[in-house]
C-alpha cells in the first residue's frame, strides 16, 4: 500500500502560515506552488487536489495559542470543500471543549474528527474520557527538542491511545530534516494494534518509503507538498484505513 498523504493548513489570523519547526512566533503567510493565496478555502483546496485526498488536517494556532478558535474560517473550509474529512485540532483541553466546537458548526460539525493533543490535554482523567470517544476521537502524541509535551501522561500510557495516534514532532515540522522514524518504531513496537501517523521532516518520496517501513500508515504533510517535492497524486476510491 502506497502511503497516505494528508494534508495540513495551519491557520493563524484567519490565514494559512507556514509551520517553522513547532516555533510559531516564527511562522508567516504560506507561499506555495500550489497557488497564489494564504486563503484557507483556496490552500486547502489546492492542497487536496494535488494530494489525491479527502481528509484534511487542520491545526489552529490561534486556539492552540490560548486564543478562540476560528469557527468562520472552519465554516468556510467546510462549505467549500464537501467532500471534505477535517481532523481539527483546536488545543482541546477535553471532551466538552471540542463539544462546544462542534455543535457550534452546526450539521458540519459532524465532518470533524476531534484531535485531542497531548500538549492540549488538561488531566489524565481528561484524556481518558476523551480518548475512549467512540466517535473516531484521534490522539496527538507532541514532543518538540525530544522533550515529552504532555501533561496528561498520555506518552507513558499505550493503553490510553485510541485506534489512531498522531505522532507529532514539532521541530522536525518545515524543516526537511526527514522524518522520526525511530519514534514510529518505538510506539509500533509499544501498540501493534494502533494506526501510527507521521508529522514533520517529510522532504520526498523516499522519506515516506522509509516512514511506512517503520510503521506509519500515513503522514502529515505541508512543505513537501507546497515546494513540490513529492509528485501530484489520483485520488483513489479505495479506503486507506484511516
Amino acid at each position: 500500500m502506497v502511503m497516505q498523504i494528508i494534508p495540513v493548513v495551519d491557520l493563524m489570523n484567519g490565514q494559512v502560515v507556514r509551520a517553522v519547526r513547532g516555533q510559531r512566533s516564527a511562522y508567516r503567510p504560506v507561499v506555495s506552488a500550489l497557488c497564489e493565496s494564504s486563503d484557507p478555502p483556496t490552500v486547502a483546496r489546492a492542497l487536496c487536489d494535488y494530494a489525491g485526498a479527502d481528509t484534511l488536517y487542520v491545526a489552529d494556532l490561534d486556539a492552540l495559542t490560548g486564543g478562540a478558535v476560528q469557527l468562520a474560517v472552519l465554516t468556510r473550509l467546510l462549505a467549500a470543500l464537501p467532500g471534505l474529512s477535517l481532523w481539527l485540532d483546536a488545543g482541546f483541553a477535553d471532551v466538552s471543549a471540542c463539544a462546544r466546537v462542534r455543535a457550534a458548526l452546526g450539521d458540519q460539525g459532524a465532518r470533524v474528527t476531534p484531535v485531542f493533543a497531548s500538549e492540549a490535554l488538561a488531566t489524565a482523567d481528561a484524556a481518558r474520557l476523551a480518548l475512549a470517544d467512540a466517535g473516531g476521537a484521534i490522539l496527538s502524541l507532541d514532543r518538540r527538542g525530544g522533550e515529552l509535551m504532555d501533561r496528561a501522561g498520555c506518552w507513558d500510557d499505550p493503553a490510553l491511545w485510541p485506534e489512531r495516534v498522531i505522532l507529532m514532532t514539532l521541530d522536525r515540522v518545515g524543516s526537511f530534516e526527514g522524518p522520526d522514524v525511530a519514534t514510529v518504531r518505538e510506539c509500533a513496537r509499544r501498540a501493534p494494534r494502533v494506526i501510527l501517523i507521521g508529522a514533520g521532516g517529510i522532504r520526498d518520496e523516499d522519506d515516506l518509503r522509509i516512514a511506512e517501513e517503520a510503521g506509519a500508515v500515513a503522514w502529515l504533510t505541508a512543505s513537501a507538498l507546497h515546494d513540490r517535492r513529492i509528485g501530484p497524486r489520483l485520488r483513489k476510491a479505495a479506503e486507506s484505513g484511516v
